[in-house]
């Protein structure tokens, strides 16, 4: 991987204020992912290939990532990004709505990274289970949503997301087949793995 792109990678997207995994979140992935050496990994909401590519350094030999975006000019610019950085036979962008795609994926994935719509954790989380290999760990991030998913937060905006990230983190500690922790890093970090 070119180390050096990917510091370029994650500056440009920080000037133009395009999300991308917080620093602490990744490190706390990154000591997961480096232990767990996964062969699949999937990841729902690309934005510019920044986390996807960082990722990719902790696959097990041969593995790859595939991961869904459905904005248009940001597949343009991981599929750029994802070839800079020298991963591009690691990592496969596909385009369009992850909620139409998901469902159409089959097999099974070690490691499962949500960031994308909050108001679809619900349903990612559903998809995601379905793909789940034994030993898998689920990653969501921003659960916390800006403090709003634990505070009494109700204001109409992003009502359906707070709504939603709250059913999400319930449905998650809930499911006897997961061992879920919720971080305060970045903006809530949930890890669940599969027993």
């Amino acid at each position: 991987m070119n180390k050096t792109e990917l510091v370029k990678i994650k500056q440009k997207a920080l000037e133009e204020h395009i999300p991308i995994i917080m620093d602490d979140t990744l490190e706390v992935i990154s000591k997961i992912l480096k232990e767990k050496k996964p062969n699949r990994i999937l990841e729902i909401g690309t934005a510019v290939g920044y986390s996807a590519i960082c990722f990719s350094e902790f696959l097990a030999e041969g593995g790859s990532i595939d991961t869904i975006e459905r904005e248009q000019d940001r597949v343009a610019e991981a599929m750029q990004n994802i070839k800079k950085a020298e991963v591009e036979e690691k990592i496969h962008i596909f385009e369009g709505d992850a909620v139409e795609i998901l469902p159409t994926f089959t097999g099974s994935y070690d490691v499962v990274f949500i960031d994308a719509s909050k108001g679809k954790y619900p349903f990612f989380l559903k998809e995601a289970l379905r793909m789940l290999a034994p030993k898998g760990i689920i990653f969501a991030d921003n659960v916390l949503y800006k403090g709003y998913v634990m505070s009494d937060y109700n204001k109409h905006k992003q009502r359906t997301a707070v709504r939603n990230l709250r059913e999400f983190l319930a449905e998650l500690q809930a499911n006897e087949t997961l061992e879920t922790e919720i971080l305060e890093v970045g903006d809530g970090l949930a890890i669940a793995r599969k027993r």
